[in-house]
């Protein structure tokens, strides 16, 4: 048979096992939330916004020959934030968050 000290280990190891598993589904929702809070957000004179001709309003966009109504930063498939978020990151500009409101050249409507 096993003696006591063994079988306190392995208990200890189970216990610390399966908290360790059910904390990992709620790690993994908060950490990407806590990463992103210091993302800056794109400049518009920015060199590759400036060529993407991206606006902070879509509004603003109506007079591009490329403006498509209804179109902007939320509904394009670039754009990978959540329908509720105000800014998100975009797939065009690595590293910073684009407003949802906002509008580019590169707008493709999400498949």
């Amino acid at each position: 048979m096993s003696d006591p000290a063994n079988r306190q280990a392995r208990r200890r190891f189970l216990k610390i096992a399966v908290v360790g598993a059910a904390m990992a589904p709620v790690a993994a929702s908060l950490l990407p939330r806590i990463a992103r809070a210091d993302t800056p957000h794109v400049d518009p004179k920015d060199p590759t916004a400036a060529a993407l001709g991206y606006t902070e309003d879509a509004a603003t966009a109506k007079g591009d020959p490329s403006y498509k109504p209804n179109s902007n930063c939320a509904n394009c498939n670039f754009f990978k934030g959540h329908s509720e978020m105000a800014y998100g990151p975009c797939d065009l500009f690595p590293g910073k968050d684009v407003n949802a409101k906002g509008w580019c050249r590169s707008w493709t409507a999400k498949a």
